[in-house]
């Protein structure tokens, strides 16, 4: 199983070390041609405006679309989740807006005042989640059909899922936390499963080749 990364900005190293250490090839993604073949994407934390200009720039919103709509996982932490977001509050345009949540950036202030925190997630086990929060998102609203999968001690949302997209406000892979990418692993190895890829979109990169 391959799980690509974001390589464009932010923190993709810390992403890619992450996966290997839980026995799953990181792949990083830097053109439409690196997504082919991956069961799964991660967009790391980072700087969300830069982020997005490189998104546009290197024609991935389409192949990054394409990937989603087949059903493989998405995961976004910090600055991916803003990029992943329908609304961001200050007017900001969504590029890949996948996840139907309304985010704010730097909710929490500068990165001198960044955090750390332990978290309750259910989904992830009794144990809790523990979290960094550096110059972090919060989620003001979500839609309908967004899980909420952990929230801070005054109640405001820092992790949700909607079908294959999950978002994190924190970086678990600099917390030395595998159970989100685990959880990743997981959904993509449930995509990848021959027995339920009957009714799957193919891949953009596939189609398109196949097309041609």
């Amino acid at each position: 199983m391959k799980i690509a990364v974001l390589a464009l900005q932010g923190d993709f190293r810390e992403h890619i070390q992450t996966l290997e250490s839980i026995g799953v090839e990181g792949v990083p993604v830097r053109l439409p041609a690196d997504l082919d073949g991956v069961s799964g994407l991660i967009l790391p934390g980072g700087e969300s405006t830069t982020m997005r200009q490189l998104i546009q720039r290197w024609g991935l919103v389409d192949p990054i679309r394409g990937l989603a709509a087949t059903g493989a996982p998405l995961f976004g932490t910090c600055a991916g989740m803003i990029v992943l977001s329908k609304q961001i509050v200050g007017g900001d345009p969504p590029v890949l807006p996948l996840l139907d949540v309304s985010v704010e950036r730097n909710a929490f202030g500068r990165q001198l005042d960044s955090f750390e925190a332990d978290l309750t997630v259910p989904v992830l086990g009794d144990t809790p989640v523990h979290a960094v929060f550096i110059r972090a998102p919060v989620i003001e609203a979500v839609g309908p059909d967004v899980d909420v999968l952990a929230r801070l001690d005054d109640g405001r949302i820092v992790a949700v899922r909607e079908r294959n997209v999950l978002a994190t406000s924190f970086h678990p892979e600099l917390a030395g936390e595998t159970r989100f990418h685990r959880l990743v692993a997981t959904m993509a190895a449930a995509h990848d499963d021959p027995g339920e890829g009957a009714g799957r979109r193919p891949h953009p990169t596939r189609r398109a080749r196949n097309a041609s």
